[in-house]
């Protein structure tokens, strides 16, 4: 019986050691990582744009020089309302207007604004046709929101020659607005 007790102890003695010996694996979660600060989350809300027409542009009446063949004699009204007419190939008579629109959106919000250029059609032959070279602004802030619209003036210019057909021009606009 005592070498079972020795045995006994000597198999409790080499447990214990073999539990002593090997280090026991800590059970531990995941490690948590905060950020030095949080991001922000943001969403601007503005008004739907309108662009309302208020008036048409009109270069009036252009007279051509009967004198000599000549040509690039420019005629237009700027985005301003200020009309040139200065070559001496030409005569110019008659009200002259900028086209102008009304732009309605969220007040101080920049609009970006294209207006390509415009193919004037003579009305009595259609197959003869000038470029209107548009003048508008690249950018409008608008001034206020909802029903205090802020103009868009557009203006234009053509070229004429001692070789262009009489005719009235015609063509329209292709304005668009964007936030």
């Amino acid at each position: 019986m005592t070498n079972f007790f020795r045995m006994t102890s000597l198999a409790a003695t080499v447990a214990a050691l073999a539990l002593t010996a090997t280090p026991a694996m800590a059970v531990t979660g995941p490690t948590i990582v905060q950020p030095d600060s949080q991001a922000k989350a943001t969403a601007r809300i503005v008004k739907p744009l309108t662009l309302t027409w208020v008036r048409d542009l009109d270069l009036g009446t252009i007279v051509l020089s009967g004198a000599n063949s000549w040509s690039g004699a420019v005629v237009g009204i700027d985005k301003a309302g200020v009309f040139s007419c200065t070559d001496s190939n030409v005569t110019c008579s008659g009200t002259t207007k900028n086209a102008e629109y009304n732009i309605t959106g969220t007040n101080n919000q920049v609009v970006t604004v294209t207006a390509p250029n415009v193919t004037l059609t003579d009305q009595n032959d259609t197959t003869k046709t000038l470029t209107l070279a548009v003048d508008a602004p690249k950018t409008v802030t608008l001034a206020n929101s909802g029903t205090n619209p802020t103009p868009l003036d557009i203006g234009g210019s053509v070229t004429v020659a001692s070789n262009t057909p009489d005719g009235t021009y015609t063509g329209t606009f292709a304005v668009t607005v964007n936030y």
